[in-house]
């Protein structure tokens, strides 16, 4: 069993939570977190579905990708290559300690169409003025150059959109990382069927920013997490 600071749970319930609401896994999707030294980071073994995932499947790597611990699982004990650019964010932001990048259908629809994401519901207000739109597509990220842009196209915030690609979430826990991830996924499906009736119109600066500050409290992302992973686990039960 992983000790209380081990986010191998954490992350478990995560990838699951992730599988529930749609997001892509396998070498199209990668969630991450800090592993227990520098240099190091918890990651999924190439090619396993975020549904498939289980606290003995994490592997944990160093900034070069070398294995350092964790057998895999269905015989697999390779990270995704496409982590690499993980490395380069957790490098330029010693504040993050989780990475969510997926490419679910709605955000990389609006990622298709070169469409920032519109802070425009209630439910957005997370994201406001903290999600970046990078809207050159630098290739597959599994080289240093794509990691750079990546990374600097984040910046200081924690959410990113990225052109012709997907979705990053950079969060400060697991936790948060998740929401982040979930919300954005979200709120790209709302801004699309908002298109239809008018379009996604911004909602007030002053009130976005006093959402978000309780919206992004540890306590409400923790309580939203937990209630994401008793439906994930319910789900699971009845699988076997």
């Amino acid at each position: 069993m992983p000790a209380a600071s081990d986010p191998r749970r954490s992350l478990t319930r995560s990838a699951w939570i992730l599988a529930d609401e749609g997001h892509e896994s396998g070498l199209a999707g990668q969630l991450t977190a800090r592993g227990p030294s520098a240099g190091t980071f918890w990651t999924l073994p190439l090619g396993l579905a975020f549904d498939e995932a289980e606290e003995a499947s994490w592997l944990l790597i160093d900034d070069a990708l070398a294995v350092l611990e964790g057998a895999g699982s269905h015989g697999i004990r390779e990270p995704n290559p496409a982590t690499r650019f993980h490395l380069w964010v957790y490098r330029a932001r010693p504040d993050v300690a989780a990475i969510v990048h997926t490419h679910p259908p709605a955000a990389s629809a609006l990622a298709a169409a070169e469409q920032p994401l519109i802070v425009a519901h209630m439910d957005a207000t997370p994201l406001f003025d903290d999600t970046a739109f990078l809207p050159d597509w630098p290739g597959l990220p599994t080289a240093d150059r794509e990691g750079e842009l990546i990374a600097a196209g984040l910046g200081g915030k924690h959410a990113l959109l990225l052109a012709h690609h997907g979705l990053l979430a950079a969060g400060r826990s697991v936790q948060e990382a998740t929401f982040l991830g979930v919300f954005m996924e979200r709120m790209a499906r709302q801004q699309i069927d908002a298109a239809k009736v008018g379009g996604a119109k911004p909602i007030d600066a002053t009130e976005a920013r006093r959402a978000r500050d309780f919206l992004r409290s540890d306590r409400i992302m923790g309580l939203t997490f937990d209630a994401w992973s008793r439906r994930a686990e319910r789900r699971r039960s009845t699988w076997r």
